[in-house]
């Protein structure tokens, strides 16, 4: 049996046909997303059926199921007529850090830790609605359902039926879902948006059926599954069990674990996800990773290669320099309107190798953080499986094993978010009760002989107490 997967991430949508067996992939698509941090939804769609149509194309045999991940947390705020009021806020739009502030204050930290598994910040869906109720009366007005980008591309598929689904994953990344209960909290939502009542869609187990294809050719009557987060198919892809970690390095930089009960950090580092399967999801994001690598690079006039081999030929700590890579503001810690920071400048360490290899520290001190605080709440670390694109990175791999304390692996690579959805469309279309287990091949990252990692993050922590106060 052949299944699809689907990943719509923030930057294209990817597309994998994957034998339902063993994972295989047989066949792939991509199409591109426009860059922003807000998105007509319709150009998802239209990416989505690009990238679809050409794995399709190349496919050995019929499709017999599909699933989509998405992007977690954007805003599709849609009409009576089930069109877009406006485009999509995405996860990374830092414009409503006011209204999380705001529902801070309202009703604590910890009470809404306890209640959403999340303390708001300016990624969350609410924040956005309640933005939205404040900034854009006329559109909320308007606002009949609200959906999350993965909900809207699997609702397409299915031609539009009266109610949309989602799954407990991706609602979870809302702000106005209990992960305890696995219930949507309608009130919150309500009061964020200044007593409207939109629509929210059906929250579906993680093997059931969404619908089936409507109106897509070859692909017509094929079993849709529930979807999901992006995070929550890529640990669903990866098979990742207890003791692991996975730290992906894409647009940002995620650090979560699988875990059988659900979490509340009242600090608001680790969001109380919930995962694919049935459990739940630990997790912990930054706003910066990959494009702090290509942004130095192209600072320093060269590619990734060639910022690897700067990095590479400069000592651990490089020469006193500290980056705090908060390019774009920052999720965790919560800075949405800082900005990067490179600290320790002297005259002798002013190379391009130590910029470098400040980068790379840089954003990599920042999920080791992150695994700090997966701890705390009590997830147990025993490797790190590093995923994203900048997990090909020579000078991430050599660096990564001292700074997160923990043995590293590199699975193959591969579109584990597209894979994760193909594993659940799999699961969907075979009635059984529990996922494929596709086999997983990694490689183990050799650490460099001087291991200064404790150091080095400590000189990140001091920069950050510096410029930022804690």
């Amino acid at each position: 049996m052949l299944v699809l997967g689907i990943d719509s991430s923030t930057q294209s949508t990817k597309a994998v046909v994957a034998d339902a067996e063993d994972g295989e992939v047989l066949a792939t698509g991509k199409a591109v997303h426009p860059v922003g941090t807000e998105v007509d939804p319709w150009a998802w769609w239209r990416a989505a059926r690009e990238a679809v149509e050409q794995a399709a194309a190349d496919a050995p045999g019929p499709i017999e199921a599909l699933s989509v991940a998405g992007q977690q947390h954007g805003m599709v705020a849609l009409d009576e007529a089930g069109s877009p009021v406006r485009d999509a806020l995405l996860w990374n739009d830092t414009r409503s850090a006011p209204q999380a502030r705001a529902l801070i204050e309202r009703y604590g930290a910890a009470e809404l830790a306890e209640r959403t598994g999340l303390v708001p910040v300016a990624s969350f869906t609410l924040t956005k609605l309640a933005w939205l109720a404040e900034q854009e009366p006329h559109h909320a007005d308007r606002v009949a359902q609200v959906l999350l980008p993965h909900d809207w591309v699997s609702w397409l598929f299915a031609g539009r039926p009266q109610r949309a689904c989602t799954d407990r994953g991706d609602a979870s990344g809302t702000g106005y879902f209990a992960p305890s209960t696995g219930r949507w909290l309608p009130e919150l939502l309500t009061e964020a948006m200044g007593g409207r009542t939109p629509q929210l869609p059906d929250v579906l187990g993680p093997a059931e059926s969404a619908g089936r294809v409507t109106g897509f050719g070859s692909l017509d009557g094929a079993v849709i599954g529930a979807g999901t987060g992006d995070n929550m198919a890529g640990a669903l892809g990866l098979g990742a069990g207890p003791g692991d970690v996975v730290v992906s390095l894409g647009t940002s930089g995620t650090a979560f674990a699988v875990a059988e009960q659900p979490g509340a950090d009242e600090t608001g580092e680790v969001a109380g996800f919930c995962d694919a399967t049935g459990r739940f999801l630990p997790l912990v994001c930054t706003l910066n990773a990959a494009r702090v690598l290509t942004g130095t690079a192209e600072m320093l006039g060269t590619d990734l290669a060639g910022l690897d081999r700067l990095a590479l030929e400069a000592q651990p700590g490089a020469g006193g320099l500290s980056l705090l890579p908060y390019l774009e503001g920052e999720r965790t810690p919560d800075l949405p309107a800082a900005a990067g920071t490179l600290t320790g400048l002297r005259g002798a360490n002013m190379t391009p190798e130590n910029l470098a290899r400040a980068a790379v520290e840089g954003m990599l001190c920042g999920l080791a953080d992150g695994i700090e605080s997966l701890r705390r709440t009590g997830v147990q670390v025993r490797r790190v499986l590093l995923i994203g694109g900048a997990s090909e990175s020579a000078a991430v791999r050599a660096v990564a094993p001292s700074l997160f304390g923990v043995p590293v692996e590199v699975p193959r690579s591969a579109e584990y978010v597209a894979l994760g959805a193909a594993k659940q469309a799999a699961w969907a279309a075979s009635g059984s009760a529990a996922p494929p287990e596709w086999p997983l091949n990694s490689e183990h990252c050799a650490a460099e002989k001087i291991y200064q990692g404790e150091a080095v993050r400590h000189a990140y922590r001091t920069a950050r107490r510096q410029v930022h106060g804690f």
